[in-house]
């Protein structure tokens, strides 16, 4: 008959090692964890911080807090038609994107090799340069003797040139190429997830292409088309420099009302005010794409017992 264990280790290698107890309720705390608190506290200086002494300024009327800043600039109808300009701008701009991008991110999926690293370049190219300078190219494209107008006149679709430039379909235009990588990049990381073993069995079983794209790729790739429009929204919503070049005034925008605020009038409780309604219309495009992805993930689980 062996001794009985009398150290860890050998308690260990019979299995009879105890795992001591914690008080109900403990949780141990991954040390990794620690590595984000750098960008945690930075976070916290750059972002939080900022945008709480944005909101109180927007509070503030006088020595006392109110919502009377809201009130003042939503009852005017001037300025509701600035908010429905910034929402339809983010609107058509995230429907174009995703037209012209889901294709190019399924196409980018689907091939290889030399093929799928020229479609990559052709996003990534674009993207080293800055936004202003492709916001004057595109006042080059589109001007009256410009590349566009003379493409449309060529195949015929007008005789004389067409005002594009300081003009909403300018303006549509030049955003969704400028913005189009941010909808084909969510876009293709989540297709190419995609097994094409899938796609393959659906084929065998007699569905068509039409059909396996409706029924099949479509649905899994919810999760990057939702990621790709709350970018592009979000982002596209609070643009400043790509309207200001593209219509100059002829656009009005939040944020050229932001700036105009804080530049020319030396109004901060309207800067404010305007900076933290913008603020919610593009954070509401994140948490609405979020929780329609955590709504996906609940009905598959539901579907599979998981």
């Amino acid at each position: 008959m062996s001794p009985p264990p009398s150290t860890v280790r050998e308690l260990e290698a019979t299995g009879q090692a105890v795992r001591p107890r914690r008080a109900p309720g403990h949780r141990e705390v991954d040390p990794l964890a620690f590595l984000a608190l750098p960008a945690g506290l930075y976070f916290l200086v750059a972002l939080i911080i900022p945008l709480g002494l944005l909101f109180g300024s927007s509070l503030r009327v006088g020595d006392a807090l109110s919502l009377e800043n809201y009130a003042r600039f939503l009852r005017d109808p001037h300025n509701q038609g600035v908010v429905w300009n910034t929402i339809k701008y983010g609107l058509v701009v995230t429907a174009g994107c995703l037209a012209i991008g889901y294709p190019y991110a399924l196409a980018m999926a689907r091939v290889s090799g030399g093929r799928q690293t020229l479609l990559l370049v052709g996003v990534f190219l674009p993207m080293t340069a800055s936004v202003i300078v492709k916001a004057f190219g595109w006042t080059i494209l589109l001007r009256s003797n410009g590349v566009v107008n003379q493409a449309i006149m060529g195949i015929g679709l007008t005789g004389e040139p067409v005002q594009l430039l300081f003009s909403q379909t300018g303006l549509f235009l030049g955003t969704v190429s400028i913005l189009l990588a941010f909808m084909i990049l969510p876009v293709y990381s989540v297709l190419r997830l995609i097994p094409q073993e899938l796609d393959d069995a659906a084929a065998s079983l007699g569905a068509t292409s039409a059909y396996r794209f409706v029924h099949v790729i479509l649905p899994l790739s919810r999760s990057g088309v939702l990621a790709g429009c709350a970018f592009v929204f979000s982002m596209t919503v609070s643009a400043y420099v790509i309207p200001s070049v593209l219509t100059g005034a002829g656009y009005q925008v939040m944020s050229k009302v932001i700036a105009y605020s804080y530049l020319t009038v030396r109004d901060p409780a309207l800067g404010s005010t305007v900076s933290v309604l913008l603020l919610l219309i593009a954070g509401s495009a994140v948490i609405v794409s979020g929780w329609l992805a955590g709504e996906r993930r609940m009905e598959r689980r539901w579907k599979t017992g998981g």
